[in-house]
């Protein structure tokens, strides 16, 4: 505990309906962590959960695309050649994952 960078605790009290309150926002926000969630309410007195699809589906293209680049370096490695589909291949898996990257800045750029 003495390596504890937040070493100052602050306590309050909180009626039941108060705290059952505070969890169903917590619940809302899809976040376990009490302290945390009460810690960033105190500082900012508010807390934003943005729901993307597009940032979810870039996350499968990444992975998708470096699992598959892996078996790609995997093959170069061993046969030292580079085979023009799967060249291909990465500039197309690039190519989708820049579109999608676009997509969520664009759909950031309306947030106020």
């Amino acid at each position: 505990m003495a390596n504890r960078t937040r070493d100052i605790q602050v306590k309050f009290r909180v009626t039941q309906e108060e705290l059952d309150f505070i969890t169903l926002k917590m619940e809302q926000l899809g976040t376990r962590n009490r302290e945390a969630y009460l810690r960033k309410m105190a500082i900012d007195g508010l807390m934003v959960k943005l729901d993307i699809p597009q940032l979810k589906e870039m996350i499968h293209l990444l992975r998708k695309a470096g699992n598959n680049i892996n078996q790609i370096a995997k093959q170069v490695n061993t046969t030292q050649q580079l085979h023009t589909y799967d060249y291909h291949y990465i500039q197309q898996s690039l190519d989708a994952i820049w579109d999608k990257a676009n997509e969520i800045l664009l759909s950031l750029a309306v947030l106020k």
